[in-house]
């Protein structure tokens, strides 16, 4: 199984952070999130990785190149006018032979990608999402489900949410679900595909930890949670 990892957007809201590194590139303690996404996905077994590239894409380039260092063959693929997140899958399609692992570069998570794919092969899905519970769900999507996982109710970050299980912008997709997604085109994963396939999409939950950094709240959040239980991330504080 391939990981697409989405790392192609401008990161305005973490500026001026992001005035010279795109926002994978931005540091956790010691090393930037994309790195750890990839040690994670490689910890799983998953070393074949495609990075979608947009903002100053030279710095993730010339960081990773090959992969070789971490084991991994990675490759890129750049966007020239951004795509959404579901385009930019899209745009990589011809790379993609089976079913795919899809994540966002600036999430930091600990997630079991190895437990979810079972959840995935199990349910038969077209599409797993990984969920958690949440104490703020304001800002996120909210997904609902029945009691075999089957998501039968999805809003994208809602004005008032009701519930607290958020989806956490981690996904896996069988090969089938390009054929729903157009070519070429600004195409969104949760405000544009998700309601066309809601009947064969599943959620697996987690207990993980998860940090979307998309503010710079959350980012300097996330780096004092590491800070303070480093060996729960596998960090070394010199």
């Amino acid at each position: 199984m391939k990981a697409i990892i989405l790392a192609g957007g401008y990161g305005t809201r973490l500026r001026p952070l992001t005035n010279n590194l795109p926002k994978p590139m931005v540091p956790i303690i010691d090393k930037p999130i994309l790195e750890y996404i990839v040690e994670h996905l490689i910890g799983h077994g998953i070393k074949d990785i495609i990075i979608t590239l947009g903002y100053k894409p030279e710095s993730i380039v010339s960081h990773f190149g090959d992969g070789e260092k971490w084991g991994a063959n990675i490759e890129y693929v750049l966007e020239e006018a951004p795509l959404g997140t579901a385009g930019a899958v899209k745009n990589v399609e011809e790379r993609i032979d089976s079913r795919c692992l899809v994540m966002s570069g600036d999430t930091f998570t600990n997630v079991n990608i190895s437990n979810m794919l079972k959840f995935h092969l199990k349910s038969g899905g077209m599409v797993t999402m990984s969920v958690k519970k949440v104490d703020n769900p304001y800002g996120f999507g909210l997904v609902k489900t029945n009691d075999d996982g089957l998501v039968t109710e999805f809003v994208e970050k809602p004005e008032n949410p009701d519930g607290n299980v958020v989806n956490m912008g981690i996904y896996i997709l069988e090969k089938e679900v390009f054929s729903y997604i157009p070519k070429d085109t600004k195409y969104d994963f949760s405000k544009d595909l998700f309601p066309r396939i809601m009947g064969d999409m599943y959620a697996h939950f987690s207990d993980c930890y998860w940090s979307d950094i998309g503010t710079l709240s959350s980012y300097y959040l996330t780096n004092n949670d590491v800070a303070l239980s480093p060996d729960y991330f596998g960090v070394r504080l010199s």
